[in-house]
C-alpha cells in the first residue's frame, strides 16, 4: 500500500514511517521540509499521487484562536488534492474529549479538523489519543519555578507515543472507520500526581502544589480526557516509561 503521511518528520509521523515501513508499505513522509506546505496546498500532488491513504498528524503552530483558521485552510487543501489524486482513505490523528471542550481554542479547532473530514469526499478514519507522555514534563514547566511546579487536579490518562503509533499504524491500514476511535493509556491521574510521580523518578526535590488555576489544562475540571467505552486501551505504563527513559 502506498501512504503519504503529512507531518511525516514529527514526533509522531517520523514513528510512523518507520514503523508502516517496517510493514513493507511504500510510504511517503511529507513536511516542509520536504517542499509540501499544507498552508498554501504547494507540493501536495507530488506528495498524494499514486497514495491510496494518507495519514495527517500536523499540529497548527500556535494553540490560540488562529488555529481555527489553520485546520481550516490545511484540511480543505488537503482534501481537495487528495480528490484529486485519488484517495481514498483520510486519517487523522485527533485528542479525546476534543469536542467537550469548547473553552480551549485548539480543541475548538481540532474539533473543526474532524467535522471537515466528516464532511469531506473520501472515507475517514479518526484516532483520538490522550495526552502523550512525552508532553508531561513541557506541561509542568508552563507553571513552574525553581522553588514548586503549580498543577491542577485533571483526571489524565496519559499514553506512550509508541502505543499511539501502534494504534495509528492499524487505522491506517484497515478499513476506514468512517468514524472515531479512541486510544489511551492503562491507568488514570490526575495531573498534580503526574507530577509528583515525574518529579520522583527525576530526582527533582520541588514540591507539587495543586493549583485550579494553573495551566491549560484548569480550565478541564471533569473527565473530559479520559477515553470513552470502547477504547483501545494501550499496555504501556506510565512508571515503566519513566524508567524505562531515565538519563534521555
Amino acid at each position: 500500500m502506498k501512504i503519504t503521511v503529512i507531518g511525516g518528520t514529527g514526533l509522531i509521523g517520523s514513528q510512523l514511517v518507520t514503523r508502516l515501513r517496517d510493514a513493507g508499505h511504500e510510504v511517503v513522509p511529507a513536511s516542509l521540509s520536504s517542499g509540501v506546505d499544507l498552508l498554501t496546498g504547494a507540493g501536495l500532488d507530488r506528495a498524494l499521487a499514486g497514495a491510496e491513504t494518507v495519514v495527517n498528524v500536523t499540529n497548527s503552530p500556535t494553540f490560540d484562536q488562529d488555529s481555527l483558521a489553520f485546520f481550516r485552510t490545511t484540511v480543505g487543501h488537503l482534501l481537495s488534492a487528495g480528490e484529486q489524486a485519488g484517495v481514498r482513505h483520510h486519517v487523522a490523528l485527533s485528542i479525546v474529549g476534543v469536542d467537550q471542550v469548547p473553552q480551549l481554542d485548539y480543541y475548538r479547532a481540532k474539533t473543526l479538523q474532524e467535522e471537515l473530514l466528516r464532511e469531506g469526499p473520501a472515507a475517514y478514519s479518526i484516532l483520538r489519543a490522550t495526552q502523550f507522555f512525552e508532553f508531561m514534563e513541557p506541561t509542568m514547566s508552563w507553571t513552574s519555578d525553581d522553588r514548586a511546579v503549580r498543577l491542577p487536579a485533571t483526571p489524565l490518562q496519559p499514553i506512550a507515543t509508541a502505543d499511539v503509533v501502534a494504534a495509528l499504524a492499524d487505522v491506517t491500514t484497515g478499513t476506514p472507520l468512517d468514524g472515531t476511535l479512541d486510544v489511551a493509556g492503562p491507568d488514570v491521574f490526575t495531573l498534580d500526581e503526574l507530577g509528583r510521580i515525574t518529579l520522583a523518578a527525576r530526582r527533582d526535590p520541588r514540591p507539587v502544589v495543586t493549583d485550579p488555576q494553573a495551566g491549560l489544562f484548569a480550565a478541564i475540571t471533569g473527565n473530559e480526557l479520559i477515553a470513552g467505552e470502547g477504547a483501545r486501551i494501550a499496555p504501556t505504563h506510565y512508571r515503566d516509561w519513566l524508567t524505562a527513559t531515565a538519563g534521555r
